[in-house]
C-alpha cells in the first residue's frame, strides 16, 4: 500500500500545484496561446464534467463532495486488497484516486474545479462534446491534471480488465 501512497500523494500535490500556480499566472478566461490548438486558459467549474450541473444553484457542491468521498473510500479500500503482483491495476487505480483527491479538495476548499488546459480546432461547426467560442474555433472542454490522471487511470483500469478477460479466455480453451 504503500507505493500506492506515494504515487498518489505525489500526483495530487503536482495537480494541486498546477492548478495554483494557473491561478496565480492566468488571468479568467483569456487565452494563452501555446502552440496551434492548445491553450493555457483559467476558469472554473461548479459542476462536473462537462460543466454538468454547472448551473444547479449550489447544492451540486456538496453532492459531488460527498460522491468523491465515497468513491475515493471505494477505491482506498480496493487498493488495500490488492495482491503485490496487480502493479497495473494499482497504478490505475492510484491514478483515478488522485484525480478524484484533486478536484474534491477544489470542491471542498473553494467550491469550484480550478481548470486551465484548453485544447480547439478551427472550423465552422463543432462535432459532438466540443463548443464553439469564438473565431471559428471548437474547444474542447478545459480540464485540468486531476482530469488527466482520471482518464489515464480509466484507460489503463480497461487494459487490465481485455489482460484479465484474456487470460481467462486462454486458461478456459
Amino acid at each position: 500500500m504503500r507505493k500506492w501512497a506515494i504515487l498518489i500523494i505525489a500526483s495530487t500535490v503536482i495537480d494541486q500545484f498546477t492548478k495554483r500556480f494557473a491561478e496565480a499566472t492566468l488571468e479568467f478566461a483569456q487565452p494563452i496561446p501555446v502552440i496551434p490548438m492548445f491553450n493555457w486558459m483559467l476558469v472554473y467549474n461548479e459542476g462536473a464534467a462537462f460543466s454538468f450541473l454547472s448551473e444547479a444553484g449550489g447544492w451540486q457542491r456538496w453532492f459531488f463532495v460527498a460522491l468523491a468521498i465515497g468513491v475515493c473510500a471505494y477505491i482506498l479500500n480496493w487498493l488495500r486488497k490488492l495482491s503485490s503482483t496487480e502493479i497495473l491495476l494499482g497504478i490505475s487505480l492510484s491514478f483515478i484516486l488522485s484525480g478524484a483527491l484533486g478536484n474534491l479538495i477544489d470542491r471542498a476548499i473553494y467550491g469550484k474545479v480550478t481548470d486551465f488546459i484548453d485544447f480547439y480546432y478551427q472550423a465552422d461547426e463543432c462535432v459532438y462534446f466540443f463548443f464553439y467560442l469564438s473565431n471559428n474555433r471548437c474547444h474542447w472542454p478545459t480540464f485540468n491534471i486531476a482530469d488527466i490522471l482520471i482518464t489515464l487511470g480509466t484507460c489503463l483500469l480497461i487494459v487490465q480488465i481485455f489482460k484479465d478477460n484474456s487470460a481467462n479466455d486462454t486458461h478456459t480453451n
